[in-house]
């Protein structure tokens, strides 16, 4: 395999600085080569110079999307975190009492950002119905992610059965169909379910729509990969995109201390606008 020199490592890291907020330290460096070495040798690229040169070409534009799936990490699971979700029932819950006749159908709209391969806007979207029961909630989950790679996984919504395992049995049958056959061994996501999501690639560097009118955005596990600058940069644009009294969750390894922020803390890793 080709060296990745410290020249061209700076290369890299400072590109995809750039292109999406990932900071790829020093201690980056032998991880970036195993994920990049893999791609010089599927396209025949004859050093890392030779590929870095290619991603930043008009040319390039396609493999430079595909670097950066490689480059960024993906873990996820069902109901990661769950105290995250027994927090989001009770917001729920709270808002169908505020609204008090059953005539009236509330919105309550979630952005999972970071969404990888669905597991979490998944958990969301089982989260909603659970809590919501024979109510009406004109509920919409916006899912991004910045890999197109796992967003294929994700919309696709068919997981194999080791990724299923800490869902309850009965939430399984009820939100999942189990493959039969050649699909054995594998659950899709039901269609009532996969309705609630929609699915988009999201650079979360880029400017928020100003149409952002959120009640609940989940970030977690992700500001861990970006330096303090841009994780406060990212913090305020979330603030803004909430709505007066919306939650902000971050991964239980995460907290907004040391940032300057408008949030007020509710508990580890949950704030309130």
């Amino acid at each position: 395999m080709s060296e990745l020199n410290d020249g061209d490592f700076e290369k890299i890291s400072k590109l995809v600085y750039e292109l999406c907020g990932i900071n790829l330290h020093e201690g980056k460096k032998e991880l970036v080569k195993a994920r990049l070495g893999k791609r010089l040798r599927e396209g025949d690229y004859k050093s890392f110079k030779h590929y870095f040169n290619y991603v930043t070409t008009n040319e390039g534009k396609d493999e430079l999307i595909t670097m950066i799936d490689s480059i960024s990490t993906n873990l996820t699971s069902f109901f990661r975190e769950e105290s995250h979700f027994i927090r989001l029932r009770s917001i729920i819950t709270a808002i169908l009492e505020k609204s008090g006749s059953r005539d009236f159908v509330p919105r309550f709209n979630v952005w999972s950002a970071g969404c990888s391969t669905g597991e979490e806007p998944y958990t969301i979207a089982i989260t909603i119905k659970e809590a919501a029961k024979a109510r009406q909630l004109d509920a919409r989950i916006f899912a991004t992610d910045i890999s197109t790679r796992v967003l294929q996984v994700a919309q696709t919504g068919i997981y194999p059965e080791d990724r299923v395992k800490r869902i309850d049995n009965s939430i399984l049958g009820k939100y999942f169909q189990m493959g039969t056959g050649r699909s054995k061994g594998y659950f899709r996501v039901k269609k009532d379910l996969k309705d609630m999501i929609t699915f988009e690639r999201f650079n979360l560097m880029n400017q928020f729509s100003t149409d952002f009118n959120f009640d609940v955005i989940f970030c977690r596990n992700v500001m861990i990969y970006f330096d303090k600058y841009t994780q406060s940069r990212l913090v305020d644009k979330y603030y803004n995109s909430l709505k007066k009294d919306g939650y902000f969750f971050v991964g239980h390894s995460e907290s907004l201390t040391g940032l300057t922020h408008s949030f007020k803390y509710i508990e580890p890793s949950v704030y309130q606008k």
